[in-house]
């Protein structure tokens, strides 16, 4: 558990804001909502146990997504439709999963986001972003946007994430998205999503509200620099980069992990 918010020291405030910062920024720059920098910051430098990170993460991510939906509207980087549908499945499963957030073992919890770090840098490296393309919203388009938003707020829920990190490389695998429309479309179903499993987390006591605050008002900052920035580099290097940022992060929560299992086992031998 991390230290109570009465105690917190100078060290812990300036932590808060710099992930803040880098989560804001990469909100922006990528469609998500910085999750993946925030709970493994939480966990490696604030000493939060995955149940707590994750859902204090998923508070954080509001401020950032609503600042880096308006950026992407100005763009005309948003499908409205297709947002709309998708949200339908994702606050059913953000309470999904916030509720399994309380049931399943904290071990569970962190080989299940080492995995699913896992699939999605996989998934960056396969998609090949492009300024063009847009979803086709069609009768069965449309039952399969409610089931990726299901699946999508089921995992925001469990794991801390807003959901873009499988949106985005999803809208353009499968429905032939642009980049740009796949991170505008995906802030704005995380806007609903995060805020639904919020709610579930702390009626169950999983967020620290005033480190989330801390984080998300931080975010909100850098948020708009990163649509500005998605919207100048090369999507493809983007994908790249990013892809190895979350192996990295894998390979790092892995040995953590491992390490945390074998100290369990000697402990009653010792």
């Amino acid at each position: 558990m991390t230290t109570p918010a009465t105690t917190r020291t100078r060290r812990d405030w300036i932590v808060l804001i710099s992930i803040g910062l880098a989560a804001g920024f990469l909100s922006g720059f990528l469609g998500v909502g910085g999750g993946t920098i925030i709970v493994p910051a939480l966990t490696g430098f604030l000493a939060f146990n995955q149940r707590l990170a994750a859902g204090t993460s998923l508070a954080a991510i509001i401020p950032p997504a609503i600042v880096g939906v308006i950026g992407y509207v100005l763009t005309g980087s948003v499908n409205w439709i297709a947002g709309l549908i998708l949200i339908v499945g994702a606050i059913a499963g953000a309470w999904i999963g916030s509720w399994l957030l309380n049931k399943l073992p904290l071990i569970v919890l962190r080989w299940m986001f080492i995995v699913f770090l896992l699939g999605v840098a996989i998934s960056l490296f396969l998609a090949v972003p492009s300024r063009d393309a847009q979803v086709d919203i069609t009768a069965l388009t449309a039952l399969m946007l409610v089931a990726l938003g299901l699946v999508t707020g089921i995992i925001s829920g469990l794991i801390g994430v807003g959901g873009g990190v499988i949106l985005v490389p999803t809208l353009m695998l499968l429905f032939g998205s642009s980049d740009l429309e796949a991170k505008g479309t995906s802030l704005l179903v995380m806007i609903p999503t995060t805020i639904t499993g919020t709610i579930g987390n702390s009626r169950r006591g999983n967020v620290d509200l005033k480190a989330a605050a801390a984080i998300g008002l931080t975010a909100a900052l850098t948020s708009l620099l990163g649509v500005w920035c998605a919207v100048l580099i090369n999507p493809w290097v983007g994908s790249i980069l990013f892809g190895a940022y979350l192996l990295f992060i894998a390979g790092q929560n892995a040995y953590k992990t491992i390490k945390a299992q074998r100290k369990a086992k000697q402990a009653p031998a010792a």
